[in-house]
């Protein structure tokens, strides 16, 4: 039986995986988190064998959970169910630590198919996503033969300067008048041009180029 735990904020997602984890006699649905803190607190009291992860949680997102979660119960398998498409995100999810990356617009039978894939000790991504990647991957020789960095956009900049005064990605989004998820992308942009994450190194990023005094 394989156990696995929900981790969306929104309630009728929740509904739709908890309706669909239960028709399936050999998966446990062991819990349900509403934000990332919650997550961590139930994978610490039910350790599943799968963490059915949103990205964009009001209180700590799911770049952050995954990574936490692969440092405090390295034998659960995170499993990113996420609406953002974009390339940057999924580098990062794999990075921090995730097994799978899932489109929520994916079929039913997909779903099940990645988490099948995950206990079988295999990494699964999304099929369109993947295409994507490897295509970035057979271009990248010829595009990573110069050292410089992609320069920011001035949006890019401006969260770079919030995440660098201690903002979260919530409060980032209220100041700028954003959304959480568009704050998210943002950042992963930030970490796949600087080839950075931690804020120390956001610092220090904008310190030496006189982002900040």
């Amino acid at each position: 039986m394989t156990r696995v735990l929900i981790s969306d904020d929104h309630a009728i997602v929740r509904t739709g995986l908890r309706t669909l984890l239960k028709a399936q006699p050999t998966l446990e649905l062991v819990g349900e988190a509403t934000g990332g803190y919650e997550a961590l607190e139930l994978a610490e009291k039910t350790r599943p064998d799968i963490l059915l992860l949103d990205l964009s949680m009001p209180d700590l997102d799911g770049i952050s959970v995954t990574r936490e979660s692969k440092r405090r119960f390295p034998e659960v398998r995170v499993l990113i169910l996420t609406v953002h498409e974009e390339q940057a995100l999924l580098r990062e999810a794999i990075r921090a630590g995730a097994s799978g990356y899932i489109l929520k617009q994916a079929a039913e039978s997909e779903l099940l198919s990645a988490i099948d894939v995950l206990m079988r000790g295999n990494m699964y991504v999304d099929p369109a996503m993947m295409r994507d990647l490897l295509r970035e991957s057979m271009e990248g020789p010829t595009s990573s033969t110069s050292e410089a960095v992609e320069p920011l956009t001035p949006r890019e900049t401006e969260v770079l300067t919030y995440i660098v005064r201690g903002y979260t990605n919530r409060q980032i989004g209220e100041e700028l008048g954003i959304s959480v998820r568009t704050v998210e992308g943002h950042r992963a942009n930030l970490s796949s041009k600087l080839g950075i994450q931690s804020r120390v190194d956001f610092v220090r990023y904008a310190r030496e180029h006189g982002l900040v005094d």
